[in-house]
């Protein structure tokens, strides 16, 4: 599996998790959940306004044909109702529909088998990106997964966040490095800090009315 970006410790830990589980089932065909293409998360970047959700799916570009449902058709065997469902406007021409089933399938798995190791680690993971197409993998294949996805999409990841809804959050990390600061409309700094609680929990209280919030080494948040 290729390394995935390195993001403090709480990066660490969930990239372990995920390898110890993604090594449990890294083969087998398209219909029986194989593993898929991996991919490194995205660097963090500015999040629009206000709550985006978690695992944001991506799509074939526009301008991108893609393959017709009624030629969503497998090499050998048949698709399910449930796959169909995935695959519909999601297979670029000229790709195999098997390859881009059994990459949501891979999701699914590592989604589980991170959850039932450490479901912060899962979250985590979703959040930031590094499990790829979590969202409509969860949703439409594995829908067993959706309290993981619940819990995402009332998080954020890392980076810079605009209008963020007021309350307090708890970043999915215990690294040292972990800082954040809370922004008004004038750029003064209304608030920021490690904020390291019990047992090393960084959490971060927003205010209402704050313009941006901004976070460098903390992984992913969660309302605490």
């Amino acid at each position: 599996m290729r390394p995935l970006h390195r993001r403090a410790a709480a990066a660490t830990a969930a990239l372990a998790v995920l390898v110890s589980v993604s090594a449990c089932g890294s083969s087998g065909s398209s219909h029986d959940g194989g593993a898929g293409a991996q991919h490194s998360p995205a660097p963090a970047a500015s999040i629009p306004d206000p709550q985006t959700g978690a695992g944001a799916t991506p799509s074939p570009s526009a301008k991108e044909p893609v393959l017709p449902d009624s030629r969503l058709t497998p090499v050998t065997g048949s698709f399910s109702k449930k796959d169909k469902k995935y695959l519909s406007g999601r297979v670029p021409q000229n790709m195999d529909p098997s390859a881009v089933l059994q990459t949501g399938q891979e999701s699914c798995q590592r989604v589980a088998r991170t959850a039932a190791h450490d479901k912060n680690a899962a979250v985590g993971a979703v959040i930031a990106g590094d499990i790829p197409d979590a969202k409509a993998a969860i949703t439409l294949l594995c829908p067993d997964q959706e309290p993981v996805l619940k819990a995402a999409d009332a998080g954020f990841p890392d980076g810079t966040r605009k209008n963020p809804r007021a309350g307090t959050y708890r970043a999915l990390t215990t690294a040292a490095d972990c800082t954040w600061r809370v922004s008004g409309s004038g750029g003064k700094v209304l608030a920021s800090g490690p904020g390291t609680g019990a047992e090393g929990t960084v959490k971060a209280r927003v205010p209402a009315g704050a313009a941006e919030f901004t976070s460098s080494g903390c992984y992913a948040w969660v309302p605490a």
